[in-house]
């Protein structure tokens, strides 16, 4: 079942499970954050990895998850905001802290704000038992490039909750991702 406001509101006093915790809708002139009806607007951080321009027209080169290039990158740190190239992306975390709850899986989505400028945000879901900050791939489907604001909303994530917890967690597997602190690169 899909959580309301209430239940997220309780999990994250009792238990803290989003840090730092909003448990109202931020809005205020910026893309807007914190508790939402059925959900939690996410913000994006002030660090983002771009591909640097002349990796990005070298003949030849490929994006590979088992070799992945950490040098492809430049970093970015902001706290206004990025210009993502036209059909590109970046590399960023969540400004929360995550730590999710057994019997409880997410699905995240980009804001349709951004959607509506073509920018896609893609996040997979947060397993039970998955703690850290959220790494990612925000993609710029315009033929020009966007703008990303840092520490303002980029994706809802929506939580679902199971009437029986599952009987293997992702600590429980000893995931490759957890507890992440920094934007977290392909890992095999």
């Amino acid at each position: 079942m899909i959580k309301p406001d209430s239940w997220i509101k309780k999990m994250c006093v009792e238990h803290g499970m989003i840090e730092p915790f909003e448990p109202g809708q931020v809005r205020d002139g910026n893309i807007s954050y914190g508790t939402s009806s059925y959900g939690y607007d996410m913000r994006v951080a002030n660090e983002f990895r771009v591909f640097k321009k002349d990796i990005e027209i070298a003949q030849g080169a490929v994006v590979d998850p088992k070799n992945f290039d950490e040098s492809a990158f430049d970093i970015i740190k902001t706290d206004g905001s990025v210009n993502i190239p036209a059909n590109s992306f970046v590399i960023a975390r969540s400004v929360e802290y995550f730590r999710i709850p057994r019997n409880v899986v997410t699905v995240c989505f980009g804001k349709s704000t951004y959607a509506r400028c073509g920018v896609i945000v893609n996040v997979t879901p947060f397993e039970p038992e998955w703690e850290g900050y959220v790494t990612m791939s925000i993609i710029n489907a315009a033929p020009v490039p966007a703008k990303i604001y840092a520490n303002e909303g980029i994706a809802q994530v929506l939580f679902f909750e199971s009437d029986e917890v599952c009987a293997v967690s992702y600590a429980d597997k000893k995931g490759k991702y957890q507890a992440q602190k920094t934007i977290t690169l392909p890992k095999i």
